[in-house]
């Protein structure tokens, strides 16, 4: 049998801080209170978040009047790419004939059909058949660089758009974090805040204790440790329930000891070294329904080395 009594109830406690700073407006718990999954802790006072809601949401409907007013220039941009095109295809029509009626008319003059004056006219209607057909080119190039234009300024305001359906939402979700809930069933403790009360980011407010899932932690001498591998069977001497012992079960041997996880680590590399037994911490698992265990009450652990599983080892549990 393996024994030590420095050996402690745990609990995974959840400690309830703020995300969010502002006065307190209301506490519906007090201390010791039991509450269930979801029950409101403490009220932070919503009033400017409320206010940067509307202030996001405000901005939204103008945005999506100029989304909707760009959608239409768009359209009424293309159908001038359209008609341009039409046009263009006219301006080419009017110039095909045109040459074919200066060549006509330049064959007819060199035969002394005609007149001069009857070419000139034909050359002058050939030149601006031309000068027509490049002006429709460049309006078809304007316009569809307006169409462009307009695309670009319509994923520009989008964005915009999409930043501010972004700060709408964020500004709903800390509105939403003025209310802190319990994250599950258990006893609220350590009430740390008065009503009216100004709370920062971050600062501890209150503490949960769940109903079920509290565990022994054991610190056993590395001395001690052979022998004790998951599976094997623990002994659990309550202070609190004196003549009244528990069979737990080893579930877990921590893969350090526990002066490697404080605050301030011991510094052995100096002339003054004095040897300490170091302790492992070792979860222990109490039979399910336990009742009348608080977390942190003391406790006396026998382990028996003999229910170990075949073959275990310390370095099994790491």
């Amino acid at each position: 049998m393996i024994s030590t009594d420095d050996a402690y109830v745990q609990a995974d406690m959840s400690l309830v801080s703020s995300k969010l700073q502002g006065y307190v407006a209301d506490i519906p718990v007090t201390a010791n209170q039991h509450v269930s999954k979801g029950d409101v802790l403490v009220r932070i006072d919503a009033g400017d978040y409320k206010i940067a809601l509307e202030v996001a949401q405000a901005k939204l409907p103008t945005l999506d009047s100029t989304l909707a007013r760009i959608d239409a220039q768009v359209i009424a941009a293309q159908a001038t790419v359209t008609q341009m095109q039409a046009q263009l295809q006219a301006a080419e029509a009017t110039l095909t004939t045109a040459r074919t009626s200066a060549a006509r008319a330049k064959d007819l003059a060199e035969r002394r059909v005609t007149s001069q004056a009857d070419l000139d006219t034909a050359n002058e209607a050939l030149g601006t058949a031309i000068a027509n057909r490049e002006a429709a080119v460049a309006a078809i190039a304007g316009a569809q660089a307006q169409v462009e234009v307009l695309k670009a300024e319509r994923v520009e305001t989008d964005s915009s758009r999409k930043e501010i359906q972004l700060a709408i939402d964020q500004a709903q979700r800390d509105l939403e974090l003025t209310v802190l809930h319990a994250p599950f069933d258990g006893i609220v403790a350590n009430v740390a805040i008065e009503q009216g009360e100004l709370v920062s980011v971050g600062a501890r407010l209150a503490a949960v204790v769940p109903d079920h899932g509290l565990y022994i932690e054991a610190n056993f001498k590395e001395t001690q440790l052979e022998g004790i591998a998951p599976g094997a069977v623990a002994h659990v001497t309550l202070d609190a329930m004196e003549g009244h012992e528990l069979q737990g079960k080893v579930v877990s041997i921590a893969p350090a000891t526990g002066a490697m996880f404080s605050l301030l680590p011991a510094e052995n590399a100096t002339g003054n070294f004095t040897k300490i037994v170091q302790r492992v911490p070792v979860r222990i698992q109490l039979p399910e329904g336990t009742k009348g265990l608080r977390a942190g009450l003391s406790a006396v652990i026998e382990i028996d080395s003999r229910t170990a599983p075949d073959g275990a080892r310390v370095a099994d549990a790491q």
